[in-house]
């Protein structure tokens, strides 16, 4: 495949709509990756490997990928045994794409009677630096309809708190919530969305795709020795994010402790997703003087206001008091998450506006302590409030990461079967 080819597929995947699930095979030969105990890796070329095993998910204090295809799913077995199957596939699955191998047998090679193992679109690319990061949303632990299905109700963590509905909130329920999710990312549009899809053909049967989001152009870094990505609005925010290199931060304020909530959740995280549409057009007509009042920074150099430097430390006196930075920057706030953000455009409204904006994802060792109050003080007052809305949320429960060939997600949740 000539580079050009290349290009030409992964800009247009880029581009396309959450819609759309064909994807192709993550198969060709891994580089060898190790994880270090505190779960950091340089961002190596696009071809490399991640390690899935280790004491915590990748993807997440992992150098951000390019590419994201993010999915959830409604559980439709009340099977207990079931489910616990498909998590055990599931990991399975994702042990192999993750390095750059095919799902069981492959696209080719098995039974010609019988559908293949992994549907096969490109083989040969490379693992691009997947990850597949699992959560467990509070539906699975009950139902809306007070159900506990799974037997699971007593091990709900206290943290998992359902959102509350915050001030301009304009959530689509079709958009919103789920079961379980899965966050792909990687350096190949293709490769996300194969994982994705083939999680969901696995689980076919068992659990139902309840939404999903294609984003490209990652937002924001958790390697602070590179420039911050700059959002559809043109500006760089979250520069002060936790950086994957920080272990003592991430203690802090990424991972839960042994002793904060139920065991299964020792060395995971808690993950929420949020839709935000950015009203692009009459962004784009606003003066460059008020769009920097907005965000408290400079557009050309991403500096708070008053400073010369993207990471310089903000002066809030010399930005209005409605400032996005003013508002969420830690030392102000109070508050500091990890974010793994991503731009997406998925194509007009019906009424020639663009349907883009960020899907904006952040973990954090306990919401009620980071997103919650955070977007409380941000919806209330913050002056970007005039050119976004938030229409889609979700929030999960990041378990441990997967320790070794014998582990799988959620194992000791359902009680070490």
């Amino acid at each position: 495949m000539s580079e050009e080819t290349t290009t030409s597929r992964r800009t247009l995947l880029g581009w396309t709509g959450a819609g759309v699930v064909l994807g192709a095979a993550a198969a060709g030969s891994a580089v060898a990756a190790v994880r270090t105990g505190n779960d950091v890796q340089p961002a190596a070329s696009a071809g490399s490997a991640i390690a899935f095993h280790g004491p915590h998910q990748a993807g997440i204090t992992t150098p951000v990928q390019d590419r994201l295809h993010f999915a959830s799913f409604d559980v439709t077995t009340e099977d207990r045994e079931e489910l616990i199957a498909l998590l055990k596939e599931w990991t399975e699955a994702a042990r192999r794409m993750t390095q750059g191998r095919p799902v069981g047998e492959g696209a080719v090679g098995g039974l010609a009677e019988a559908p293949p193992d992994d549907t096969g679109e490109a083989l040969g690319l490379q693992p691009s630096r997947l990850t597949l990061t699992v959560g467990f949303g509070p539906s699975l632990f009950r139902g809306a309809d007070g159900k506990d299905r799974f037997g699971l109700t007593g091990q709900r963590p206290e943290a998992l708190v359902d959102l509350p509905k915050f001030p301009g909130d304009n959530l689509d329920a079709s958009r919103s919530g789920g079961d379980l999710c899965v966050q792909a990312c990687a350096d190949d549009p293709q490769v996300a969305v194969h994982a994705i899809r083939n999680l969901a053909r696995i689980g076919f049967g068992k659990v139902a795709m309840r939404w999903s989001q294609l984003g490209f152009g990652k937002t924001s870094s958790t390697t602070p020795d590179e420039q911050t990505p700059r959002n559809l609005m043109g500006f760089k925010d979250g520069t002060h994010n936790v950086a994957g290199s920080d272990r003592a931060a991430q203690d802090k304020h990424v991972w839960v402790p042994s002793n904060d909530g139920p065991a299964w959740m020792a060395g995971g995280s808690y993950l929420v997703a949020r839709r935000i549409r950015m009203h692009i057009e009459t962004w784009d007509r606003t003066s460059l003087r008020e769009q920097e009042d907005v965000f408290g920074r400079t557009k050309g150099e991403g500096a708070p206001l008053g400073r010369k430097h993207e990471r310089d430390t903000p002066d809030f006196k010399a930005m209005k008091p409605d400032a996005h930075i003013r508002l969420s920057h830690p030392d102000n706030s109070g508050v500091t998450i990890l974010r793994r953000g991503y731009s997406f455009t998925d194509g007009t409204d019906g009424l020639g506006r663009l349907d883009a904006g960020l899907f904006f994802i952040a973990y954090q060792r306990d919401v009620r302590d980071g997103f919650i109050p955070l977007q409380m003080r941000l919806a209330k007052t913050d002056a970007l409030n005039e050119y976004i809305q938030h229409v889609g949320s979700a929030v999960y429960a990041v378990p441990p990461g997967v320790r070794d060939s014998g582990d799988w997600w959620g194992r000791a949740l359902f009680g070490n079967n």
